[in-house]
C-alpha cells in the first residue's frame, strides 16, 4: 500500500498539468455526485460530500463543476445518474493483491474493461473474497506539515478521536483510524488548529510485498491500465517499493 500511495501521490500531482487531468476531474465529479445523492447536498451535514469537495478543490477542479455536481447529485437539476458501486478483486504480477473500486452506469462494460486490463497486464481476476480479506477498511487523514509541528503533536490532538497511528511522510503527517472515526479525527485536527489536506477512507493491506525494478514496473503498468478506465475510481494493492525503485520506474 505504501508503494502505491507514493505512486498515487505522484500521479495526482502530474495529473494537474498533463493530458489525464480531464479524466481525473471526471472521477472526482462522479464521487461528489454519488456523495450528494447518498447523503444530501449540504456539506456541513454530509461529511462524505465535504471530503469529496475538499479533494476536488485540492486538485484544482473548477468551482462551477463542483457546484453542478452537487446539484445533480442532490436532485436539484433533475434525476441524478444512477451509478452502481462494484468492487473487483485480482492478483497482479508477483502475486500482488488488488482491490478495484468502480462507479458505473453500465455493469457489463465495467466487467469487460476491468477483466481485459487485468489479463492484458499480467494479472488474473480473482473470486469475491479471495483478496478482500488481506485488506482492512481504514480512514486516512493527511495533516499539512508546518514549522515546529511534530508527530507527537498530531498524535496528542487526535488520540481521543479514535486515531490508531500517525506516520511522518516526506510531505505530510498521515493519521490512520477506523473508517467510522474518519470524520471525528478530521474534526479533532481542525479544532486543534491543524490543517487537513485530505481525508479519505481506503482499503489498507495487513502485509505488503516488496517489489524490485522489473516486478514494480509490471505492477505499476497494471495500476495505470486500471486507473485509466472511466469506471474505475480507486485501485488498492498490497505492494511496497523503495524510493529508489520508485524513482527508477
Amino acid at each position: 500500500m505504501s508503494g502505491h500511495s507514493k505512486w498515487a501521490t505522484t500521479k495526482h500531482k502530474k495529473a494537474v498539468v498533463d493530458a489525464k487531468r480531464s479524466k481525473l476531474f471526471a472521477k472526482l465529479i462522479k464521487t461528489i455526485e454519488v456523495a450528494a445523492r447518498t447523503g444530501g447536498g449540504d456539506p456541513s451535514g454530509n461529511p462524505t460530500l465535504a471530503d469529496a469537495i475538499q479533494g476536488a478543490k485540492r486538485l484544482s477542479v473548477p468551482a462551477d463543476n463542483i457546484e453542478r455536481a452537487v446539484k445533480r447529485g442532490s436532485g436539484e437539476m433533475g434525476d441524478a445518474n444512477a451509478y452502481e458501486e462494484i468492487t473487483y478483486e485480482a492478483y497482479g504480477p508477483g502475486g500482488v493483491a488488488f482491490l478495484i473500486e468502480c462507479l458505473t452506469d453500465n455493469r457489463n462494460r465495467a466487467n469487460a474493461e476491468v477483466r481485459t486490463a487485468i489479463t492484458r497486464n499480467g494479472g488474473n481476476p480473482a473470486d469475491p473474497g479471495s483478496v478482500a480479506y488481506l485488506f482492512e477498511r481504514k480512514g486516512l487523514v493527511q495533516v499539512v506539515k508546518t514549522d515546529g509541528l511534530t508527530e507527537d503533536d498530531v498524535l496528542i490532538a487526535v488520540l481521543d478521536a479514535g486515531a490508531e497511528d500517525v506516520t511522518d511522510t516526506e510531505e505530510f503527517f498521515e493519521v490512520q483510524c477506523g473508517a467510522t472515526d474518519t470524520t471525528s479525527v478530521r474534526k479533532a485536527c481542525t479544532e486543534a488548529g491543524l490543517t487537513v489536506d485530505a481525508a479519505d477512507i481506503a482499503w489498507v493491506p495487513g502485509t505488503t510485498i516488496e517489489l524490485e525494478d522489473e516486478p514494480a514496473r509490471k505492477v505499476l503498468r497494471l495500476v495505470d491500465a486500471l486507473e485509466d478506465l472511466d469506471d474505475v475510481q480507486n485501485v488498492y494493492a498490497n505492494f511496497d517499493v523503495s524510493d529508489e525503485v520508485l524513482a527508477s520506474v
